[in-house]
């Protein structure tokens, strides 16, 4: 089971968005491309954003820095 879960991750993202405007995420889709994208580069040599990370999977690192927002969701307008 991944901790924290999908919704508490959603939560954590959408924290900044006021009232009335849209969500920067809006299904777990969204969560899993963005935690398996910053994986991938934290296994081709991106240093990783949190503490203690030596000897964890990337996958279970990229959760941790999305969770202590360490790591932004952008959308395709935005890069």
């Amino acid at each position: 089971m991944l901790h924290p879960s999908y919704t508490d991750l959603m939560k954590v993202v959408n924290a900044g968005v006021e009232a009335g405007e849209e969500p920067v995420v809006s299904s777990r889709y969204s969560i899993v491309m963005a935690t398996s994208k910053r994986a991938r580069q934290i296994i081709a040599g991106d240093t990783p954003l949190v503490e203690n990370s030596a000897g964890k999977k990337p996958l279970s690192v990229a959760v941790e820095e999305l969770n202590e927002g360490k790591v932004r969701i952008i959308n395709d307008e935005e890069e």
